[in-house]
């Protein structure tokens, strides 16, 4: 009996280890078709007369950074009598008032800028997007969250792709403005540019589908009615919106050299918080879309390249699937020989390191920055895996959920800084770090070198994430 369970576990090890070894792959494939020279550095001169831009700014709630918005909005350099800002705010504390005072300084200097509010917050941002709709006058439509500041240049070089009557949406790059504030914000920027600098150009390049990021892009309205409109039955309406934009022929354009700056989360809590939306939703919109995208009139390309980027976020319950297995799999020798953990260690880690490094390469970081960053982001990703899991198993309900908004420091040395919603325990990671220290003083004394490589990037990873969602519980 016991040998037959020690065959079931490596066996379980092995299979997750080749699920995800296709993802891996499928990495690859994009580093080999990644083109960072070219593409659409900016729009071409617009032909005839401007269209008329609404620029819509969903807040809730962001007293430290909603004042700083509202200016950068009103400084986009574009016809006035063309241009029209809507603070679309369902804030129920003293973000009010300041969005208000903000507003009123625009209205004095000419700019038609408007405060529009809800009796309730139904549909979250979805349903604040969609009310705006409503009086906008603006034939494009350009979104921009709280945590945003758009440069000047921003509208100026992106409308004049929709002289293109089949371009239903422009994507720009998303910029990280406190990078440097510390090895949490550095590791979640290099998560970010493998997104932004590959992943987004490489499907723009092949011409597959991808998306809008929720902000820091321009829909022509068109599009947006033509695919139904904003709808929030999953908590990600910016990635829904997209695959039925393009199943309904829309063609989206990348321009990753207009910037916009925005901020990552600066704490653990607040990335949790983000990314755990993040997941949900995009395994609501693969539940929601996926026998669309299967019975479409596109490629198989297109269809296959969806589906994966759709179901990305697998990714992550087999990582912990093979953190829960991958101690008791390396320290019994005669389960599994080490070069089975060095091949998987390799299969893995590489097309992580690779992908990584290829984005960073590209934005002409340097060598030791960018390694010190993918070795951080690698780690991250790990300790993510158990509050992910949680993530897309919730996703595999029926139940929608709450739109929770990610914390922003933004001005809080002048404001009263938001608190993190917790979920799940608090440090509960630090549970499996210590599974993989006893994994790692195991294998060392069994003299099984080849899986501490493997153990270790494990351990660093949940006694990181454990050891700082535990501090900032502790700090509450």
């Amino acid at each position: 009996m016991e040998a037959e369970g020690s065959q079931l576990l490596a066996w379980a090890y092995l299979g997750a280890m080749v699920l995800l070894g296709f993802y891996g792959l499928h990495r690859l494939w994009m580093v080999r078709s990644f083109r960072w020279a070219g593409g659409a550095p900016a729009g071409p001169p617009v032909d005839g007369e401007e269209p008329t831009v609404t620029v819509q700014l969903p807040v809730y709630n962001e007293r430290t950074v909603a004042r700083r918005l509202v200016r950068a909005a009103g400084a986009l350099r574009y016809p006035r009598e063309r241009l029209e800002i809507q603070v679309l705010d369902d804030s129920t504390d003293e973000t009010r008032d300041l969005v208000d005072a903000e507003v009123a300084r625009l209205v004095a200097a000419g700019v038609d800028a408007r405060v529009l509010r809800r009796d309730d917050r139904t549909g979250f941002k979805a349903g604040a997007l969609r009310a705006g709709m409503r009086t906008a006058r603006g034939e494009l439509l350009c979104v921009f969250d709280a945590d945003f500041t758009p440069p000047p240049y921003f509208l100026e070089r992106l409308v004049g792709f929709f002289g293109d009557e089949r371009v239903g949406m422009v994507q720009a790059r998303w910029g990280h403005e406190n990078r440097e504030e510390s090895l949490l914000t550095r590791a979640q920027s290099t998560l970010l540019d493998g997104h932004f600098v590959v992943e987004h150009k490489v499907r723009a390049d092949a011409g597959l589908f991808f998306n809008f990021n929720g902000t820091a892009g321009i829909w022509r309205r068109r599009a947006i009615e033509d695919a139904g409109g904003w709808q929030h039955d999953t908590l990600t309406e910016d990635l829904d919106l997209s695959y039925r934009a393009q199943l309904r022929g829309w063609r989206f354009v990348y321009a990753p050299q207009v910037v916009a700056p925005a901020e990552v989360p600066p704490t653990i809590g607040a990335f949790k918080s983000q990314q755990h939306r993040w997941a949900k939703g995009s395994v609501q919109v693969f539940r929601k879309l996926g026998r669309p995208i299967l019975g479409a009139r596109e490629p198989w390309r297109v269809k296959l390249e969806a589906l994966a980027h759709l179901t990305g976020n697998v990714g992550y319950p087999l990582v912990l699937l093979i953190a829960l297995l991958l101690p008791l799999v390396a320290t019994t020798q005669e389960r599994l020989p080490q070069w089975v953990h060095l091949a998987a260690f390799t299969v893995c880690t590489l097309s992580v390191v690779v992908f990584y490094e290829t984005s960073q390469r590209a934005l002409g970081r340097p060598l030791r920055a960018r390694l010190g960053d993918i070795l951080a982001a690698m780690t991250l990703g790990i300790g993510m895996c158990v509050s992910q899991t949680r993530a897309v198993l919730e996703g595999l309900t029926r139940r929608t959920g709450t739109f929770v908004r990610t914390p922003k420091r933004g001005e809080a040395g002048e404001q009263r800084p938001y608190l993190t919603r917790l979920r799940g325990v608090p440090g509960v990671e630090l549970l499996l770090a210590g599974w993989f220290a006893w994994a790692v003083v195991s294998a060392a004394s069994l003299g099984l070198w080849g899986t501490l490589p493997f153990l270790m990037l494990f351990l660093v990873g949940f006694a990181w994430v454990g050891g700082l969602s535990l501090v900032e519980w502790s700090r509450r």
